[in-house]
């Protein structure tokens, strides 16, 4: 396996050490809800990385299986196709770590032999064989909950308690992980906002972040350009930007220290000024 570059909390002061990062989407998929198409040629892909790079991400995240809402599953093979010469050149050229978000064993474990730095996985290494691929890279991994699957997950969600519920898979995910010899400092969590939630239990989600904080070694939150910025302000996917910006600086203030983004630069100045005001306490 060759070494990898890791992301740099790791080393030192845990997750939240040096306050919220930004981690930059790059989707190489067809049908992605914001970018889908965008970045499927190799030195198009390179080129937004490079940009996101320059815009202060801390860490970029490369997906070959589109999960919005309604989206159907992709082949192994398929997203092996998509991801390994994206990964595989990005490790090579660009000096922070390459997450790959990806639920299949099979591209964890390629993956990891490429370089990849982390694994996100939105199944929270549910199916079968991610979590032993998972614990045999040595990578740290991001468990997310997701109530169904893409195809299903937006018809009618429903939760007795939804902070509760989430916050119980989370920790019995974060245990599976554990038993299975993954370290407790090289897990996230990621309630998984937009995946199986209405509007009212993503804005629950998001008021009560602190809730998951200590879980295990830190929060991930992805809420860049979805539904919930949709509907809160009547704008379409390409407007949604300064919503964007108003939830990952709310998710950096309830302890988040991972923010999923697309629009690197504004989101990074926004979390500034927000770790400005944050040390005055």
């Amino acid at each position: 396996m060759r070494s990898v570059k890791v992301f740099p909390p790791l080393a030192g002061e845990g997750w939240s050490g040096g306050g919220c990062k930004v981690m930059g989407v790059l989707n190489i998929t067809p049908d992605s809800f914001s970018d889908g198409g965008h970045y499927l040629a190799l030195e198009t892909a390179l080129r937004r990385a490079e940009t996101m790079l320059a815009e202060g991400a801390a860490i970029i995240d490369v997906g070959g299986e589109s999960t919005r809402p309604g989206a159907l599953p992709v082949s192994a093979q398929e997203e092996l196709d998509r991801v390994l010469p994206v990964v595989e050149r990005l490790v090579r050229e660009i000096p922070i770590p390459i997450s790959v978000d990806t639920s299949k064993p099979e591209v964890i474990r390629e993956a990891a032999r490429i370089g990849a730095g982390m694994i996100n996985d939105v199944r929270a290494l549910c199916l079968p064989g991610a979590l032993e691929a998972a614990a045999a890279s040595g990578l740290p991994v991001c468990l997310m909950h997701m109530q169904g699957n893409p195809s299903t997950m937006q018809k009618e969600p429903y939760y007795a308690d939804v902070l509760a519920e989430v916050r119980a898979f989370l920790i019995e995910r974060v245990g599976a992980c554990e038993r299975a010899g993954i370290s407790r400092e090289q897990i996230l969590v990621d309630p998984g906002f937009g995946f199986g939630k209405t509007l009212d239990h993503n804005l629950i989600l998001l008021r009560h972040l602190k809730h998951f904080t200590g879980l295990a070694a830190g929060v991930m939150v992805g809420l860049s350009r979805k539904s919930i910025i949709g509907l809160l302000l009547d704008a379409p996917i390409d407007k949604r930007m300064a919503g964007s910006l108003a939830a990952a600086v709310i998710a950096a203030w309830q302890g988040a220290c991972i923010v999923r983004v697309h629009d690197v630069r504004e989101t990074v100045q926004a979390l500034r000024i927000c770790a400005a005001v944050r040390a005055m306490d």
